[in-house]
């Protein structure tokens, strides 16, 4: 198990953070009727009915891997001109990955959005070479 204590930097304070999450039993478990619940609790049953946790599936590298293989899924569908559905479909995918990493190293995924939304959402945006961007970087 993941111990993980981290700060959320807002208005360059850093604040602490609840990202501490529930295993794959504890999903299964929680009686929480919340959407993202109901999407993490299946999310977990696909984890549990596949023993991700007792063959490799929850390694990060491995997990890092299958993620870039996903976006790259997602990157072709998107840039071939594919089928509004298939795209959907692959990002899908990525998601379904994301919130099974967060399973993984069971961390609080909506704390650690919720947190991570409210310090974006104090930045400028600023136009780069390809489009908009929101970052710290000031380069």
């Amino acid at each position: 198990m993941y111990k993980i204590h981290h700060r959320a930097m807002i208005n360059h304070r850093f604040l602490p953070i609840n990202i501490m999450g529930m295993s794959v039993d504890d999903w299964i478990a929680s009686s929480e009727e919340d959407t993202w619940s109901l999407m993490m609790k299946k999310v977990a049953n696909f984890h549990h009915k596949h023993d991700f946790a007792g063959n490799n599936g929850h390694d990060m590298g491995y997990r890092i891997a299958l993620t870039v293989e996903e976006l790259g899924e997602l990157a072709a569908a998107v840039t071939k001109g594919k089928p509004i559905e298939e795209c959907a479909e692959e990002m899908a995918d990525v998601l379904i990955l994301l919130m099974g990493h967060s399973l993984a190293m069971e961390i609080d995924l909506k704390s650690a959005f919720e947190s991570k939304i409210e310090k974006i959402m104090q930045r400028p945006a600023r136009k780069g070479r390809l489009g908009i961007r929101v970052t710290e970087y000031q380069g």
